[in-house]
């Protein structure tokens, strides 16, 4: 579910271009605050050492709000890095907190997946969850958060964190089914009336599940890892829950390979219906070839215009009153006789 908020006030102006949107969702089991259109300065000055604190940055335009927050939770450089760059997912355990990245998958419009690097780093107390545009799938969890619901007001943030992936991981299911849509709209389309606009949408569909499968496997490499940690960041009752993700994980994978030989399928229908009707055309033209050919015969025969009065030569039809026309009766004899016999033989 997508949300919409107001550009935080910020020291340094933001360009035109830029949109940074900053907040803070703070939780125990009795007390909840929101912080929203704060400069970051405030906004770190109001994080709470007993609470779990969720600070969201939509937005990485802005390097000097990513700076701010890593020097106040002491990140590494590296990590800073691995933030603002394109990565595939991974997890990396440091000193004081884990890094994880991965893809987040929103629809598929026009054949190309809508998607975003979302990053988290995860402390004793504190969730960051860095964003490259606004909007995202957690409005219903902040919704929960905020009427105590469910489980999360009562974990820590090594909960919440699941919580946020398994949104997201969730959502990958979402996107498999559209593409699942789509390969069925394809075939259907391909066995009414083929085209190369077909082939072009097979050939997108081939590309998103080659992006999916790089998203996929190594984040099953990274949850894997987060299941192993024995670093302490996890506690050992949600270990069970970063499993199940594991599993839709492992799940989705299945899926993805699946559709993976659906799609292989589609282009060898497609080149089966190119040649099937190939094969059609060439039966037809070959069919008309035939009929025509004694027909040729017989007109280059009487082309000739060998008339002789006088010798053992003559061609009397060439004399005879009626002659065209039983040259001509005889041909349509010809062209009747061999349809039905190639009707009979089922050639067309």
């Amino acid at each position: 579910m997508a949300r919409k908020k107001k550009l935080i006030p910020n020291e340094t102006p933001l360009s035109a271009q830029s949109k940074v949107i900053l907040e803070l969702i703070q939780y125990n089991e009795k007390e909840y605050a929101k912080y929203e259109d704060l400069p970051i300065a405030e906004l770190i000055a109001n994080i709470k050492a007993d609470q779990v604190n969720w600070v969201n940055l939509d937005g990485l335009e802005e390097k000097s709000i990513v700076q701010k927050i890593a020097d106040h939770f002491c990140l590494h450089t590296l990590l800073v890095e691995d933030i603002t760059s394109d990565h595939q997912p991974k997890v990396e355990e440091y000193d004081d907190y884990l890094f994880f990245t991965l893809k987040m998958l929103y629809r598929i419009e026009e054949n190309k997946i809508d998607y975003e690097q979302i990053s988290f780093v995860l402390g004793k107390d504190y969730l960051l969850s860095f964003q490259e545009k606004e909007g995202d799938l957690f409005g219903q969890l902040r919704e929960r958060i905020r009427l105590d619901q469910g489980r999360v007001r009562k974990k820590k943030a090594d909960y919440l964190l699941y919580r946020v992936i398994d949104i997201i991981v969730d959502n990958y299911y979402n996107v498999l089914d559209a593409i699942g849509q789509q390969i069925e709209t394809i075939e259907e389309e391909i066995y009414k009336n083929s085209s190369e606009k077909q082939f072009k949408n097979i050939q997108k569909l081939k590309k998103e599940l080659i992006f999916l499968r790089k998203a996929l496997y190594p984040l099953r490499d990274a949850m894997s890892k987060i299941i192993k940690d024995e670093s302490g960041f996890i506690d050992g009752s949600n270990h069970r829950y970063y499993a199940d993700v594991y599993d839709h994980v492992v799940h989705l994978i299945d899926s993805l390979d699946t559709y993976k030989d659906l799609t292989s399928g589609l282009m060898d229908i497609y080149i089966n219906t190119l040649n099937t009707r190939m094969n059609e055309v060439m039966k037809v033209l070959t069919v008309i070839s035939t009929i025509f050919m004694p027909l040729t015969f017989i007109v280059g025969v009487y082309g000739m215009n060998f008339n002789t009065e006088k010798g053992s030569l003559n061609m009397p039809e060439l004399n005879s009153p009626y002659g065209y026309p039983i040259v001509m009766g005889f041909m349509a004899i010809i062209v009747i006789v061999m349809i039905r016999y190639f009707k009979y033989k089922k050639w067309f």
